[in-house]
């Protein structure tokens, strides 16, 4: 192991192209009540495009943010080029030749694109020397040098599109010619020229000799770019592997490669015709684009696809969270939901359980009882006084239905487990009268037991006529308790998989646009590696 350079080194001489450059050995980063790397290895030669695959969770953007100083590893060593070094933070990655283009730019939206392209990259001293007539001749010179396209250097980063933002990046990136270039979902938001334009540059970044990590849902540009490929899950690195010698087959099994859990209930019987909610040609922001579908009574439907896609658009758009264009029925009559609360009402009855359930759907302070009788207060008053005998009844119905594990329901909510307070926000929801239940990662920090219980109730909800619509983020999931997963890519619609169809290979393959002609042949709406 070569000597120990501090992150204040200067220039670390390259080896050439073809020798090792980058190697990690063992380096581990846990945060509470997760292990997100476990003594990962991993190695990366100079002049060749590195490819790194998982599914969401699997390790990678931790990875990622500790080559780039944004978090510390706990443990391990990071060489490059033959020498030890310690990365502590953005900019002592930067003064190594290590640089981020990351998938979700952090930027000042006031700040003109010419100074944010140049913000992380000089002194707070020589930035405020920087005048904007010399940030745009030297952006509108990055630009040519690097043959990109052109964003206005002087308009304010709040009027960029998502595409613009991460074009910036990207530029911005590239503007102090780094050493060791991570491209983190650079193309995600990317249309087709621009697309093209990052796959050319980091092609020609590892032709002039570059480290260059690459990290992409498509394996289409995997295939296209990249030299060597390593597959991360569960925090290490299970897969490296020449391009040219591991099949797509090869790469999703790699992904997944984790065992089936007894945790699901048997799927209903035959799902009605009855259509709870028809939705046409939404669009929510630059985000959502043209999704369409049906959900019918009775009917659990997934939606699935890479993080990141606009799953969560879709549910807050139907929820009133976001204003969205298109058409919305519900039971067969158009409606526009404008606010969480029109969404509620009587005739339209679609609710939300959220994500973050903590900071979104309970006041982790009250009391299990405040909790659940507080959306319905009105019910239980009379005369400005709340009818004690009516709020016990109402509670005690909704614990029992849902089987809430309290031993005392003037305890505060926040002292249940994760799984009994998923059940209070269920339970909150339910008394409201929503017969639609949108669904956000419903058993994110559950524990398996509680999950088991949550599936079951799930099950039951549909059985009795709600109609669901479940987003997961983990793809057994969705192909254990749904009928129906629709996948996104891009903001729309690429596949809508059912019966034998629907596998986890599957939502990867349509996620990645490579299904193949059999499994393609029950979607909706045809998905490729462009979709539409």
């Amino acid at each position: 192991m070569g000597t120990v350079v501090s992150s204040d080194a200067g220039d670390v001489t390259r080896d050439p192209a073809g020798r090792v450059a980058l190697r990690c050995r063992g380096v581990s980063k846990r945060y509470p009540g997760i292990l997100a790397l476990e003594a990962l290895d991993f190695e990366a030669h100079a002049g060749e495009v590195h490819a790194i695959l998982g599914e969401n969770g699997a390790g990678k953007s931790t990875f990622i943010k500790g080559l780039g100083g944004s978090i510390r590893f706990d443990s391990g060593t990071v060489e490059l080029f033959g020498e030890t070094v310690s990365i502590n933070s953005p900019a002592a990655a930067r003064r190594l030749g290590v640089e981020v283009a990351h998938q979700e730019p952090s930027v000042i939206p006031d700040l003109s694109v010419a100074r944010t392209i140049w913000l992380r990259r000089m002194s707070g001293g020589a930035l405020r020397l920087l005048t904007q007539a010399s940030a745009r001749r030297r952006t509108l010179a990055l630009y040519e040098r690097l043959g990109s396209p052109h964003v206005d250097p002087d308009i304010p980063v709040r009027q960029l599109s998502v595409a613009e933002r991460q074009l910036v990046e990207v530029i911005g990136c590239l503007a102090s010619d780094p050493r060791v270039v991570v491209f983190d979902e650079a193309t995600a938001a990317l249309p087709t020229d621009e697309a093209n334009w990052v796959l050319a540059t980091v092609r020609g970044l590892a032709d002039q000799g570059k480290v260059v990590l690459f990290i992409s849902h498509r394996l289409q540009e995997v295939e296209q770019i990249a030299d060597r490929v390593t597959v991360m899950r569960d925090g290490r690195s299970v897969l490296t592997a020449s391009t040219s010698e591991v099949h797509n087959d090869q790469l999703v099994q790699a992904m997944l490669g984790r065992t089936d859990h007894q945790l699901y209930p048997a799927r209903q019987g035959a799902i009605g015709e009855n259509v709870s909610l028809r939705v046409k040609s939404l669009a929510s922001g630059d985000v959502l684009s043209d999704v369409s579908f049906d959900l019918r009574q009775g009917e659990v439907l997934g939606v699935g696809g890479l993080q990141g896609q606009g799953q969560s658009s879709l549910l807050y758009a139907l929820f009133g969270l976001a204003s969205y264009r298109g058409h919305v029925e519900v039971g067969g009559k158009r409606v526009h939901i404008r606010s969480p609360a029109g969404a509620l009402r009587a005739g339209i009855g679609i609710a939300l359980v959220p994500e973050d359930r903590k900071r979104e759907g309970l006041i982790g302070s009250k009391s299990v009882r405040e909790n659940i009788a507080l959306p319905v207060l009105s019910q239980l008053t009379r005369g400005g006084l709340i009818s004690a005998r009516k709020e016990s009844k109402l509670v005690s119905d909704a614990i029992k239905l849902l089987d809430v594990r309290a031993s005392d329901l003037e305890l505060p909510v926040a002292t249940l487990s994760g799984g009994n307070q998923q059940k209070v926000v269920i339970a909150k929801l339910l008394l409201l009268g929503a017969k639609i239940l949108l669904l956000h990662d419903l058993t994110r920090g559950v524990d398996v037991g509680a999950k088991a219980q949550i599936f079951k109730l799930v099950r039951e909800l549909t059985a009795n006529g709600h109609s669901v619509l479940f987003y997961s983020s983990d793809s057994q999931e969705l192909v254990r308790m749904c009928d129906r997963i629709l996948v996104l890519s891009r903001g729309r619609l690429v596949a809508t998989l059912e019966g034998d169809r629907m596998t986890e290979e599957g939502i990867l393959r349509a996620a990645f646009g490579v299904l193949t002609p059999a499994e393609r042949g029950g979607s909706d709406q045809v998905p490729t590696g462009e979709p539409a």
